[in-house]
């Protein structure tokens, strides 16, 4: 695929998607801007790829600019980037800017680059697209089908990519993009336990780590609701249920809900 790549921004997702990327275009087709120039040279020479002077060198010429900064210096961006994307369009030369930004919805980026025609995607990537397992989300406006298909080839690398309605993105941010974290959580006070019980630490982390992901294989590809395979762990009076009223009486379902829910109404607010 003849495309050419600018990612403003070169921290773990942006990186992890341009790895991707690379697979499909080519590392010498990506380039890199970011503030922090030593970053963007350390991304660059692991995939071949080249560093951009400026954002604005960034956006000439790229057929796809990732925005992969923090949604909190969005703004800042955007006003830079305003002037050269209105420019590429009087010069009928096309661009699809690609935010991962969370909370920042298609119309808010649209009102700060001043342009109502401007194709602009959102995606809700997450870390195990570092490993090529991760969960893109992606929503679109005024994109042509091509367009999103070549998209979705470049990003295919980094895991299962998932076309959805905007609407739901924020959700998806507080499930999929911040899960990891949740998830990880669990897992290391799953290993403290079994440290506690005996086993040594580096056995609990892997054997915790194995047990999860399994967990979550099973799920998937037997289609089986998790409640029914935790009944299938379940036996009367056994150490499973033990653990689980143990669980309860701490409101663990309750505090993941919350800890979702948390996360979901910060989202709205970074917008």
């Amino acid at each position: 695929m003849q495309k050419t790549i600018a990612c403003i921004g070169s921290g773990n997702m942006g990186v992890a998607l341009m790895r991707a990327a690379a697979k499909v275009v080519g590392g010498a087709n990506i380039g890199f801007s970011d503030v922090e120039r030593d970053k963007a040279e350390i991304a660059a020479k692991q995939l071949g790829a080249k560093v951009y002077a400026s954002n604005s060198e960034a956006v000439a010429g790229a057929d796809f600019v990732f925005l992969a900064v923090k949604p909190q210096v969005m703004a800042n961006v955007l006003a830079e980037l305003a002037p050269l994307v209105e420019q590429r369009l009087i010069a009928r030369l096309p661009v699809t800017l690609v935010s991962m930004a969370a909370g920042w919805s298609i119309r808010k980026l649209r009102a700060a680059l001043f342009d109502a025609d401007l194709a602009i995607v959102r995606i809700m990537p997450n870390t195990p697209a570092l490993i090529g397992q991760g969960v893109i989300a992606l929503a679109a406006e005024n994109v042509a089908e091509e367009t999103l298909s070549e998209l979705e080839t470049i990003l295919a690398g980094a895991g299962m990519v998932d076309r959805l309605s905007e609407g739901y993105l924020d959700a998806v941010t507080a499930l999929s993009g911040s899960g990891p974290a949740f998830v990880c959580m669990f897992i290391e006070a799953l290993a403290d336990g079994a440290v506690w019980a005996g086993l040594p630490r580096d056995m609990a982390l892997c054997y915790a780590g194995k047990m999860v992901a399994g967990s979550a294989a099973m799920m998937l590809e037997t289609g089986k609701h998790p409640g029914e395979l935790k009944d299938m762990v379940s036996s009367p009076a056994g150490a499973t249920i033990a653990g689980i009223a143990a669980l309860e009486s701490g409101a663990f379902r309750g505090i993941v809900m919350n800890a979702v829910e948390a996360t979901f109404r910060r989202a709205k607010e970074l917008g």
